[in-house]
């Protein structure tokens, strides 16, 4: 039987996310991200959480409705500020969320270094700004670099385009982004999908985050063809 379990609403999919945890949610800008899962959040009320995420929330929904509702302490991103950022732009002038800025390579790469069980890894991104101020630097054949550590979740919410009963993933097109990395780095890595389909229903040349990474999946309401998380129950019962 497979470890992932399908939900099937987005609120059960995000129970028991602790206060001050850590939380990686995937997507460039909206592409990839899963919106249903930030609002479910929302809803659950978790609060003190910092957030790891490629921007810092656009317009009023998603990412931005979580940080209007008080609930983020700390933002590490890569793109903080854009034309409609203005959530973000509001709180940090304020002095109401804490900021960390990580040059988008390295974001993704720390994050990978986590899934990877890579302790630290050196990077000639950010040296010689104020990026590296306080990190290690090393001069390797020539050239300087800055040491960079892992950055882990406890939890990822990602977003993909179908999963099937055992958590195997496969994303559609530039959604794909910080997905697969993030899945990796988290304790526990929650995917929002458009469908569920059985076991056997993918190509697995085509899956891109096998299952073994993906704790909960849940498929969004009225998705049209696949597998429901109660029809999944009635096969395993058959």
């Amino acid at each position: 039987m497979s470890a992932t379990t399908v939900h099937e609403t987005h609120d059960e999919a995000v129970a028991g996310v602790e206060d001050g945890s850590t939380v990686l949610i995937g997507g460039f800008g909206m592409a990839g991200m899963p919106v249903d899962l930030v609002d479910a959040l929302i809803r659950q009320g978790a609060s003190d959480l910092v957030v790891v995420s490629n921007n810092a929330g656009n317009g009023d929904t998603g990412l931005a409705a979580l940080l209007a509702a008080g609930r983020v302490r700390r933002m590490v991103c890569s793109f903080p500020r854009q034309s409609d950022s203005w959530v973000f732009d509001g709180l940090y002038r304020s002095g109401r969320i804490e900021l960390e800025v990580v040059p988008q390579g390295t974001l993704a790469e720390r994050m990978r270094a986590a899934g990877a069980g890579i302790g630290a890894f050196f990077c000639p991104t950010a040296v010689g700004t104020p990026l590296a101020e306080g990190k290690e630097t090393r001069e390797i054949e020539g050239r300087t670099y800055v040491l960079e550590h892992p950055i882990r979740g406890d939890y990822a919410l990602i977003g993909a385009h179908v999963a099937d009963a055992m958590g195997n993933l496969v994303y559609r097109k530039t959604a794909r982004n910080f997905g697969p990395v993030m899945a990796t780095a988290a304790r526990t890595t929650i995917a929002q999908v458009s469908r569920v389909v059985p076991v056997g229903g993918l190509d697995p040349e085509h899956v891109v985050t096998p299952g073994i990474y993906v704790d909960r999946v849940v498929a969004a309401p009225g998705a049209g063809p696949g597998v429901m998380a109660g029809d999944l129950q009635q096969q395993e019962q058959a």
